[in-house]
């Protein structure tokens, strides 16, 4: 717990001085006071199990004070939040080496599988988008609601040659923030369109954001290789970084990598999982290792649940001047019921 005016909390050195004030009194009213004759006939009368009443209301007042000096200080606490609207990207590696069989059946299936019943999963208000990425990167399905379009879409993934992990991450700010402008020619492998003669496009400014700050979306990338071509991949983690998007990324595979054949061509394909930590990391997000196809849906299913709510650091005041006013509210209630005064 936190305090945004942590200079009140001195307040509450009052309370042991309070405690010491009521102690002396009570020693000074034993003093003070006439014994009668008949005095221990009336404590007998009315029992040894009465006397602690007359402590209770003070006690309780001193508890609702020290609540109202914290109220004071402004505590504040991270409180889990479900998330009213979120966007969620599957960025999804279609290189040729996910044919591998050391996750079963092979890397593709095992990875559809997982994605398709994290996808079931998740709350109906969160936006599923997903993007294939092997030599280029293709927005498969644009976020959407309807699950049904969104396990179509991971159904229709077809194998290619080549990893671009760098063109999967920014295509997917770029599907997260449509109106961003974020140049797409170099990761789709498609040429812009020239501009008019003496047409100017004005550019949009941008401030970047601090890293892992933007709550309404999130990247889930899986790869199981090291990238071949395209953009850097840190580079692209920097992107993500600068607007705030968290880009958790989901390691395939055995650790030592596997010979796989391809079109006329074999190939050992290993993990680069110091990257995709790096990338992790750089978006403050976390690395996930997945080695079958078990662990890849568990993996999914820790993804689930910190992805359909939130963390949020809140002011926590009203509680505790609540929780005083309570008190205080009892203190008296109490002293009238028993006593006939409210002292």
């Amino acid at each position: 717990m936190n305090f945004l005016w942590q200079e009140a909390l001195w307040a509450l050195l009052l309370l042991p001085l309070l405690v010491a004030a009521y102690l002396w009194l009570l020693k000074r009213r034993k003093k003070s006071a006439v014994t009668w004759a008949s005095l221990g006939i009336v404590k007998e009368a009315m029992g040894t199990q009465r006397a602690w009443r007359r402590h209770v209301p003070p006690a309780l007042l001193l508890l609702a004070l020290a609540a109202l000096l914290v109220a004071m200080a402004r505590p504040t606490a991270v409180i889990t939040l479900p998330l009213v609207e979120q966007t969620i990207v599957l960025a999804m590696d279609v290189s040729g080496s996910m044919r591998a069989t050391d996750v079963e059946p092979n890397r593709l299936v095992a990875s559809q599988n997982a994605a398709k019943a994290f996808v079931a999963e998740l709350p109906r208000a969160v936006r599923i988008g997903v993007v294939s990425f092997a030599g280029t990167a293709a927005i498969v399905q644009p976020p959407t609601l309807s699950r049904e379009d969104v396990v179509a879409a991971i159904d229709r993934f077809q194998l290619q040659r080549g990893t671009a992990i760098g063109s999967g991450i920014v295509l997917s700010l770029a599907t997260i923030f449509p109106d961003a402008g974020i140049d797409l020619s170099q990761i789709t492998g498609q040429r812009l369109m020239p501009k008019a003669l003496g047409e100017k496009t004005p550019e949009k400014e941008f401030t970047p954001i601090e890293p892992g700050s933007y709550s309404s979306a999130a990247v889930i990338l899986l790869t199981d290789g090291q990238r071949t071509t395209g953009p850097d991949s840190m580079d692209a983690a920097k992107m993500a970084a600068d607007r705030g998007i968290k880009v958790y990324t989901v390691g395939i595979g055995t650790k030592d990598g596997e010979t796989i054949g391809f079109e006329g061509w074999s190939m050992r394909v290993r993990l680069d999982e110091e990257t995709l930590k790096q990338v992790a990391l750089a978006t403050r997000a976390e690395y996930f290792y997945a080695g079958t196809a078990t662990d890849l849906k568990k993996v999914y299913q820790s993804l689930g649940t910190r992805l359909s709510a939130q963390k949020k650091e809140t002011e926590v005041t009203a509680l505790f001047a609540a929780l005083g006013a309570l008190l205080a509210l009892t203190a008296a209630t109490l002293s009238l019921w028993w006593f006939g005064r409210v002292a």
